[in-house]
């Protein structure tokens, strides 16, 4: 009987925990967490129900529409309906929602990486470095991100590696400017001077005290890009230089939609809506973020 009384105490108070966390939060945190949930149960849920199957072809289901069966005794039963080829819809929602979200994260982790490291190096050493770094920036933002990923997928041809490759290589700068902008505070900073009279070489000033200050900021940059990405890659799918079929995608799957419009408008709904959880709920996070107050890292105060 104690055990089960100890065990009772434990889980309220595991629950208190998780409330007094929820209590007082702002409407955007609530939001985010609500959309990107829903999100990631399409992406990594449905994936374990029994009748998942993206591929496979039943051409007497095709067009039907949410909540319909297959015609004839015993045809299965289709919760979001099935596409022109009768393969299953909610199957190749949650495939989609997979491959727009890694391409999202994969790009956004690739691009943080070079971005901070680049603005680190030019802010940190100036000169040369930064010279050169800075006017590669300027010269991608020279160029409208959109047109410059269209002329490169046209010439070595779609996938998700390569749109994850483009889109990581092409994001860097708005990080980049940051971290450089930081660093060139943070390099006259006490402590840095102080690491450097005692013998600090660059590369333990960089990842000890550059580093740790900029991170923080960076969670505001990657959560608004990773919207503007998952948004860029739907595009492209759209005009047929994203992803390929059979591999699904969002964007790609509003596209072959629109043509059915008629006989079925949730072909081209439902992906859209899925879409837009996804971006509204990144966003939401990205202001939950802005608003929240961050300091500038350990050694802000």
């Amino acid at each position: 009987m104690s055990a089960r009384v100890q065990t009772s105490a434990a889980a309220r108070g595991m629950f208190a925990k998780l409330g007094g966390a929820f209590a007082g939060q702002p409407f955007s945190f609530y939001a985010a967490t609500f959309l990107l949930a829903l999100s990631a149960v399409i992406a990594l849920a449905v994936p374990l129900l029994p009748t998942y199957d993206p591929y496979t072809q039943n051409l007497s289901a095709g067009y039907l529409q949410p909540f319909q069966s297959a015609p004839g005794p015993g045809g299965r039963f289709y919760l979001l309906g099935a596409d022109t080829l009768g393969r299953d819809y909610l199957s190749r929602i949650s495939l989609g929602t997979q491959v727009s979200g890694f391409i999202g994260l994969a790009a956004v982790a690739l691009s943080l990486t070079v971005g901070v490291t680049l603005g680190l190096i030019a802010g940190f050493f100036r000169g040369a470095a930064e010279a050169v770094i800075m006017g590669l920036a300027d010269l991608q933002l020279a160029i409208p991100r959109i047109l410059l990923l269209i002329a490169v997928t046209a010439v070595i041809g779609p996938s998700v590696i390569n749109l994850t490759l483009l889109m990581g290589v092409t994001s860097w700068v708005s990080y980049g400017r940051i971290a450089r902008a930081m660093a060139l505070s943070l390099r006259e900073r006490e402590f840095v001077l102080a690491a450097k009279t005692q013998g600090a070489t660059p590369y333990w000033n960089i990842t000890r005290h550059l580093l740790p200050n900029v991170l923080p900021q960076m969670l505001i940059v990657g959560s608004y890009e990773l919207g503007q990405i998952i948004i860029i890659e739907s595009s492209l799918s759209y005009l047929g230089l994203g992803i390929q079929p059979p591999t699904p995608s969002l964007g790609l799957m509003i596209s072959e939609g629109q043509t059915y419009l008629e006989l079925n408008p949730w072909m081209s709904i439902l992906p859209g809506i899925i879409l837009f959880l996804m971006v509204a709920g990144v966003q939401f996070l990205s202001q939950r973020f802005t608003t929240e107050g961050h300091d500038d890292g350990p050694y802000a105060r």
